[in-house]
């Protein structure tokens, strides 16, 4: 299916999600944030795709934010119908049980990275920028800023980056922890599928497992989160994957998961 404002192809189970709006710097417009939504609930749904790729058309941004001429026309009623669906959006991405890598191509910026944190994993170029600069509109980040920042970075650092609005590169993003690995811009797809491809060659549903443990064990009390962790693990034991696993490393051989 074709859309309008992002560009999806799936190949060698990577499913490749391409913001489109280049000419506005990719900014997420009701349309386009609706589009992810559809093509996030397929991707989950498609046994075909193991991995995502989120990145921006062009070379200046990933998503440079929400559309603020949007915004600008928002009352109290639709300005929250567009927060939760937002969240909703970015919330598919976030526990579909696959893993979602961002490729941050220059501004990442309110909504955009926002974007970025419902991914799994974060990889930005050299020239890629973040911030939440919603206070300089006068309102909060809509789409989970608040929450996904201040557990990635930590609350102090969260709470100065979202009161200042302030924007920073992507050497502070690195060194905070809000990304994970900075490469030069033209290899920053390179770097990306790398990554997608070795989380590939892992058992799919020990991924799950993995991602559903640390975004929900966060939350919990230690003792409750090392249960839920004991749980999975058990749960996993009794799949075809842990057999096939540990017998290919017993044999010195390289696994072929199934995913059951």
């Amino acid at each position: 299916m074709a859309y309008e404002h992002v560009l999806i192809e799936k190949k060698d189970r990577i499913a490749y999600v391409t913001l489109n709006r280049p000419k506005v710097l990719n900014a997420l417009n009701d349309q386009l944030v609706a589009e992810l939504g559809e093509i996030f609930n397929d991707v989950a749904g498609d046994s075909a795709v193991g991995a995502l790729i989120v990145t921006g058309a062009g070379e200046k941004a990933f998503a440079a934010g929400a559309d603020i001429s949007e915004i600008h026309e928002k009352d109290a009623v639709r300005g929250l119908e567009m927060a939760e669906n937002g969240q909703r959006v970015f919330r598919v991405l976030e526990t579909m049980g696959k893993p979602s890598i961002a490729a941050v191509n220059g501004f990442a910026l309110g909504g955009g990275c926002e974007l970025s944190m419902a991914c799994t994993i974060r990889i930005a170029s050299e020239n890629a920028k973040f911030g939440q600069p919603e206070v300089n509109l006068g309102v909060t980040p809509g789409f989970a800023g608040t929450q996904r920042l201040s557990r990635l970075v930590g609350r102090g650092v969260a709470m100065e980056l979202t009161l200042t609005g302030r924007m920073i590169d992507a050497a502070e993003a690195v060194r905070i922890g809000l990304v994970t690995q900075v490469v030069a811009q033209d290899e920053l797809m390179a770097a990306a599928e790398k990554t997608a491809k070795t989380l590939l060659g892992k058992g799919p549903l020990a991924l799950a497992a993995v991602m559903e443990l640390v975004n929900q064990g966060y939350d919990l009390d230690f003792d409750d989160a090392c249960k839920l962790e004991a749980a999975r693990f058990g749960v996993l034991c009794g799949t075809e994957d842990m057999k096939e696993g540990t017998d290919a490393f017993l044999n010195k051989r390289k696994p072929e998961f199934k995913g059951r």
